[in-house]
């Protein structure tokens, strides 16, 4: 049962899930940053209040035309600082895990594959005299 369990975890897509999944919410963030930031202030070019943190006015006698540039660095710092901690805590040792527990897991290359067509084609013809019957 922990074998199974083992292999449920380490198969790759539930890792890969999960990774998509916390970053998917992170650009969720940068993505909500960019509307309260930029979209927000440049339909508040027709009228509202409001202008504190980094950034600038596009009307200059409207506080409410400020584009807050900060909550998008910031978003965009909070989804690297998430993405690397994924990579560094997650994907990576579940790759080497896998490497440790399936060594043997090999792919062939296509040309790898058609060259063992070829010699599989190669002893047909030598045993059975060049003659194929299908």
């Amino acid at each position: 049962m922990l074998k199974e369990f083992r292999d449920f975890l380490f198969r790759g897509n539930v890792i890969d899930l999960a990774v998509a999944v916390v970053i998917g919410t992170a650009f969720v963030a940068i993505i909500t940053a960019i509307s309260n930031g930029i979209i927000n202030p440049l339909l508040a070019v027709i009228g509202g209040p409001g202008d504190i943190g980094l950034g600038f006015r596009l009307v200059a006698d409207k506080p409410a035309t400020f584009v807050q540039v900060g909550p998008i660095i910031t978003a965009v710092i909070n989804f690297l600082l998430i993405a690397a901690v994924l990579f560094f805590v997650l994907v990576l040792p579940a790759a080497r895990l896998k490497k440790r527990f399936r060594p043997d897991d090999t792919t062939l290359t296509d040309s790898e594959v058609l060259i063992q067509i070829r010699d599989l084609l190669a002893e047909g013809q030598t045993s059975s005299g060049g003659r194929h019957e299908f």
